[in-house]
């Protein structure tokens, strides 16, 4: 190619384009010298196109105007790795950004990591995701564009607010926790002793709140945490704060403490060595303690929890708060009437050892240790037989309405007596209160697309200033109409969950077997076991009962 010459500098570094348009026969072609320039090996650096372009076009126009001047350009360099950093709007990440090299050097992890003082970074920097970007920048084409984060800053993780450590258990969570015999075995008759307070017992600490921790940006900058708040200390019944220490709870009566919904009360308590003719039925305001056997017909009332370290025979106890039976409750079930001789009712939880022939009713968890046979039960929450961490007891010939899962060992009977369960009586009133709030729930909004819209057409008028005031009155009851809709649509949104959320736990475990007889119910939707089962479970999915098979 007559005219055109190229050469690398001494540094090999740069390549020149020199063109003679007096030595030229013809115009030349960039496309050409581009081509040539490849083919003898000067594409190992940059080569620019538009300037080889820009130096034929002006050396065509020398050659067209007989001009001899040369063009010479340098259209070529070896351009090392390009690296930048750049930095979020919240300081608190940076992206490193690399451009391949075109014949220049690779960077080294280390040099990457130190320029990272030139974008004042300081902190957060990982020298392994550096390492990991130029591991793909090396099979990457000259000039692509490799970027990925590098640097993270760490947010501020404020204090969490002061807790309530009770100091003394509840008597459920006791019964709940057989003594320990050694390491590996435990008592299941060996429940521990009573918990009893003296007045001026410790009962409940308030612990402080966190302070948290400080964090930072990439800047290096501090970002300081905020120390968690003070909760309130409510004070139940039979409780006041110490003299000496306003985060101590000290119970002010002797009797049994009880820790629920963040509050600590200690009832007063009365204690019997049994309850019988002798003693006569008991009513007490506070909790009640026996420590014997409760025997036939008769009656025990109290406000708060009743605990019975024995047997309750044919016998009706009634308790605004749990009731704890150690060793177990019998009575007789009269089938013409339905009627059952001992009856338990509870607004809190329950706890037996077994019972046959019982009418339980308890406003929160069903807990009963070996078995239950021949009962009617209507429980608020769930039906375990059994250990909760892993029940194995039977569960027989009952009817039980639940409105928590029922998970017991054996469920049903080898002679196929009939076990109904029926979950439908605690979806249908969570059912009622959806439905109701639906209905009032779209008449607020009704209301309030209608009144929005006659704001809009006053918006677009005219109003008179004597009634400036009455706009303004109305636009305050729209906002408010509207704030109370919004907090009606979330309290919908809150009632479908817990609706999804009942029929999630409405599910019948067997861990050891499970018998023909047995039949589960929520509302028209039934499932009837026809044989005997191994380990299973039955479940509520897609508007249907579920069986599989347990494994694991």
């Amino acid at each position: 190619m007559k005219g055109v010459k190229f050469s690398f500098d001494a540094k090999r570094d740069s390549v020149t384009l020199t063109l003679s348009p007096a030595e030229m026969d013809q115009e030349l072609s960039a496309d050409a010298i581009y081509q040539a320039m490849c083919e003898q090996g000067f594409d190992e650096v940059y080569l620019s196109e538009s300037t080889i372009k820009s130096a034929c076009d002006r050396a065509n126009h020398f050659f067209k105007t007989k001009d001899p001047t040369q063009v010479s350009e340098q259209v070529g360099e070896r351009r090392h790795t390009e690296v930048e950093y750049r930095i979020a709007d919240d300081n608190m990440s940076a992206t490193l950004i690399l451009v391949a090299p075109h014949g220049g050097q690779m960077p080294k992890a280390r040099q990457v990591h130190s320029m990272a003082a030139k974008y004042s970074i300081k902190r957060g920097v990982s020298i392994k995701r550096i390492q990991a970007l130029i591991a793909k920048l090396a099979s990457a084409e000259p000039g692509e564009r490799i970027e990925g984060l590098v640097a993270k800053g760490l947010p501020p993780r404020d204090g969490r607010s002061s807790h309530l450590v009770p100091l003394v258990p509840n008597a459920l969570e006791r019964v709940l926790r057989p003594q320990a015999q050694t390491d590996k075995k435990v008592d299941l008759r060996n429940l521990g002793e009573i918990v009893c307070v003296k007045a001026g017992a410790h009962v409940l600490r308030r612990k402080p709140p966190g302070k948290g921790r400080n964090g930072f940006d990439v800047l290096g900058n501090v970002l300081p945490s905020k120390i968690g708040e003070w909760q309130p200390l409510k004070l139940g019944s039979g409780t006041a704060l110490s003299d000496h220490d306003e985060n101590l709870v000290v119970s002010t009566i002797s009797g049994m403490p009880k820790y629920s919904d963040m509050v600590m009360t200690v009832d007063d308590t009365f204690i019997c060595q049994g309850v019988n003719v002798g003693t006569g039925h008991v009513t007490y305001e506070g909790s009640v303690l026996v420590n014997g056997d409760v025997t036939e017909n008769m009656i025990i009332k109290a406000e708060g929890d009743v605990t019975v370290n024995g047997f309750a025979e044919s016998a009706h106890i009634e308790a605004g708060g749990d009731v704890i039976i150690t060793e177990g409750a019998m009575g007789k079930h009269q089938e013409d009437n339905n009627d059952y001789g001992c009856q338990i009712k509870a607004k809190g939880s329950i706890y037996i050892q077994h019972g046959q022939g019982v009418h339980i009713l308890c406003g929160g968890d069903l807990n009963v240790g070996r078995q239950l046979a021949h009962c009617l039960v209507n429980t608020g929450g769930q039906l375990i037989i059994g250990q909760p961490e892993n029940p194995q007891g039977n569960l027989f010939a009952c009817e039980v309405y639940s409105n928590g899962p029922v998970i017991a060992g054996t469920v049903g009977a080898i002679s196929g007596s009939t076990l109904r369960i029926d979950f439908s009586h605690g979806f249908n009133q969570l059912q009622a209160r959806k439905d109701l709030f639906d209905d009032l729930l779209k008449s607020i909004r009704d209301n309030t697309k209608r009144h929005q819209n006659k704001i809009n057409i006053i918006n677009n008028r005219t109003v008179p200033k004597s009634l400036l005031s009455k706009v303004d009155e109305a636009k305050d009851l729209l906002k408010n109409e509207t704030n109370l809709l919004m907090w009606m649509e979330s309290k919908a949104l809150e009632l479908n969950n817990a609706k999804q959320q009942y029929q999630e736990s409405a599910r019948l475990v067997a861990n050891k077997k499970l018998y023909a007889g047995v039949s589960v119910k929520l509302n028209n939707r039934n499932w009837r076991s026809e044989r005997e089962y191994d380990r299973a479970k039955v479940s509520y999915e897609m508007h249907q009962w579920k069986y599989e098979p347990l494994t694991n």
